[in-house]
């Protein structure tokens, strides 16, 4: 169909921006979509491969809801890469449309938003901006839920489900929901009422197979041919690497480990030398000190990663901060880099497509055992193979370390039919969060009124199982009455003081309940940093060391084996309290001005994670501030933590660090050579110049008026 044929159906100003983009004809499942009422206010599910057009169809379904329609549309994601990714493209499409993208803070209404046309938001963030009784909902007239496959996910997915059951419940807004090919995708249609849009369109025709030595294996008149790979390594990836980068392409390799993609990066990158042109290496010289600075003082993965860069090579994997993830994916999309060496979660963020793709390991440990890995999930990996703007095709293999394997691979991974998703509820420890939720918004007020919600579900939905909902129900109503964070009251579920509180604060109930208890009791820096270490939210926690066995049983004989005891029978599943104590003690050594090199040795922790810990711990800091003031204790000994936990200082660089501009380690640098207060600063301009630099002191100076 041409975009054209569409005039009278779409507002002008929709077809425009179509056009100038250089569209002009209608994938299958976008004609399929618009063929199922798309533009008529259907709820629509399309599965098809990734870069099929599914993110044009929700395009145009939320601006003619915005344009023809006069309501909001909302654009819901997994993960902030993908939510921050879409609002860039709709905003730089329809720059005239009133864009706003909201992923951060979940302890706000964000009023602000009322404003805006077209909203990006995380799956938490919006959940959390019903919970705060977000005025603007019910002028919604759509509502995108991209990767909608990820409702299998057991962290994500959760709150995905449910988001989606109270959505279909309170709001008569249109649902998209675009999602990867899945096995049952007509069961999920069915539960959102949505009409199934179809397709194994693909604009870039995909080669698959099975990498196996020398050779790649692929179905070939009606039997499994081969194909022989340019160069000389004799390692079956390297070779992958030599024969992609003889054709002038890019290579993604996935890998099971952060440690298996780094290792093979430093082995490709040795690979490389002498291939590069010379404008290439000065190039990537660049890329490779902005990685290597990314931090005020690097560290031994950033120096790996940056020596990795010069060569034309990358590993990306959760362990690297976001600012280097975001340096290696730009110099990834100019063509810098040539090959990057992921583990599985770059094939869920941002749109990072590369000629081949390589799926290197297909078992995975999963803590006990290794397992293989799904065939969504690979589908889901090969998604990154053929770019559209300039492949006509790609290839998307797999790898088998034997050759009698390589058939029962292709059978599985290559021609096998995808797994269905499956739904992630069902487990009390999952619900807590979102059932206080109910009864404090004042959603749902009943046991039966929760239970009837919780058979609307997918996973009700699929299993019907009523005397398991029920079970389930009730046993987190229990534990929620017994914590005081609800009661009853003349039949009606209400929510106490500090149960509204909790769920505004976005916390599990179990945390709160923890915090409450143990807050009183946390006097010096490790009890109060153990108090944030030893909840959900700082899940997974810190493998333990001697130092954390050895201060723990001082520890316990301080405040006594039932207190540090006590939160294991309010647990599921394994527990061992010396985990969180062994966070807590790194975080008390980032508190100490331990430099991150030091503290990512001591704890087997990457960069990547030691501040992801750091991002968690300041927001359950910020809700135990919060639990303090409704009961009635002193929270500044945690105010006090919580600002040292942000820079990473002593107490005695509290006062410095309140000027921007002045961090870490300008702080230590000033105070160690005598400004050890703003006032020091006002009285010493001098001396701050010479320390700090002109240009820097100039921007202090300017906020002491």
């Amino acid at each position: 169909m041409e975009i054209m044929e569409l005039k009278g159906r779409l507002p002008n100003e929709i077809l425009e921006s179509i056009i100038s983009r250089g569209i002009s004809t209608l994938t299958p499942p976008q004609e399929l979509s618009i063929s199922a009422g798309l533009l008529n206010g259907a709820n629509i599910l399309v599965a098809s491969p990734t870069a099929s057009g599914k993110t044009l169809v929700a395009e145009m379904a939320c601006a003619n809801a915005i344009i023809a329609k006069g309501r909001k549309a909302i654009y819901i994601a997994p993960m902030r890469a993908i939510v921050a990714e879409k609002f860039e493209e709709f905003h730089s499409s329809y720059p005239y449309i009133k864009s706003a993208i909201s992923m951060g803070d979940l302890d706000s209404s964000d009023q602000w938003l009322s404003e805006y046309e077209m909203l990006f938001v995380s799956t938490e963030k919006l959940d959390s901006l019903i919970r705060h009784g977000a005025p603007w909902l019910n002028s919604v007239g759509c509502i995108v839920f991209d990767e909608i496959h990820m409702l299998s996910d057991m962290s994500r997915g959760p709150t995905l489900e449910l988001l989606i059951t109270k959505l279909m419940q309170v709001s008569d807004a249109q649902i998209v929901a675009l999602s990867a090919t899945i096995g049952n995708d007509q069961e999920l249609a069915d539960w959102l009422k949505a009409k199934l849009v179809k397709s194994d369109y693909r604009p870039v025709k995909l080669q698959k197979g099975v990498l196996e030595g020398s050779k790649i294996y692929h179905w070939e008149n009606g039997a499994i041919g081969e194909f022989a790979l340019k160069g000389s390594s004799k390692t079956p990836e390297f070779r992958l690497v030599e024969d992609t980068l003889a054709q002038n392409k890019q290579l993604i390799i996935f890998y099971s480990t952060r440690r298996n993609a780094e290792s093979g990066a430093s082995k490709i990158a040795s690979m490389l030398s002498g291939k590069l042109s010379d404008d290439e290496k000065k190039l990537l010289d660049q890329v490779s000190q902005s990685i290597l600075n990314a931090l005020e003082k690097p560290t031994s993965q950033c120096a790996k990663l940056a020596l990795c860069a010069s060569s034309g090579v990358a590993f990306h994997h959760s362990g690297l901060v976001n600012v280097q993830r975001a340096m290696v994916e730009d110099a990834f999309k100019k063509g810098l880099i040539k090959v990057i060496c992921a583990t599985t979660t770059l094939g869920y963020g941002v749109n990072l497509p590369a000629h081949t793709v390589l799926v290197r390991d297909l078992t995975r440990h999963n803590g006990v055992t290794a397992e293989r890995i799904s065939v969504n999930e690979v589908l889901q990996l090969f998604g990154r193979a053929g770019r559209p703007k300039y492949d006509t095709e790609g290839r998307a293999l797999i790898a088998s370390s034997k050759r009698y394997e390589v058939q029962e691979l292709y059978a599985r991974y290559i021609i096998g039919t995808p797994e269905p998703i499956d739904s992630a509820l069902g487990v009390a420890s999952v619900l807590r969060m979102h059932i206080l939720s109910f009864v404090a918004e004042d959603f749902l007020n009943t046991i039966e009124g929760i239970e009837a919600f919780i058979k609307k579900s997918f996973y009700g939905f699929v299993y019907g199982n009523d005397s398991h909902i029920k079970g389930v129900v009730r046993q987190v109503l229990k534990e929620l009455a017994e914590w005081d964070l609800l009661n009853e009251d003349y039949g009606k579920l209400v929510a106490t003081r500090i149960g509204k509180r909790v769920s505004e604060l976005y916390i599990d109930p179990l945390s709160a309940k923890w915090m409450l208890e143990f807050m009183g009791s946390a006097t010096d820096e490790v009890s109060t940093l153990y108090l944030v270490s030893n909840t959900v939210e700082m899940r997974p926690y810190i493998r333990p060391t001697e130092e954390a066995e050895a201060e723990y049983v001082f520890y316990k004989d301080r405040f006594g084996s039932e207190l540090l005891y006590k939160y294991e029978e309010l647990s599921y599943g394994y527990y061992n309290p010396v985990e969180p104590f062994a966070t807590a003690l790194m975080l008390r050594d980032w508190i100490s001005e331990i430099d991150e090199e030091s503290i990512i040795k001591k704890y087997h922790v990457t960069p990547g994670a030691l501040y992801a810990k750091l991002s968690n711990a300041d927001w359950i800091l910020y809700s135990a501030i919060e639990l303090a003031k409704l009961s009635h204790v002193s929270a500044r000994r945690i105010v006090d933590i919580r600002v040292r936990l942000r820079y990473g200082i002593k107490a005695e660089l509290l006062d410095l660090v309140r000027l921007e501009q002045i961090g870490r380690v300008r702080a230590r640098r000033l105070f160690d050579n005598g400004i050890r207060t703003v006032k020091d600063i006002r009285e010493n301009r001098q001396k701050v110049e010479s320390l700090l630099g002109k240009e820097i002191a100039s921007k202090v100076f300017a906020q002491l008026g």
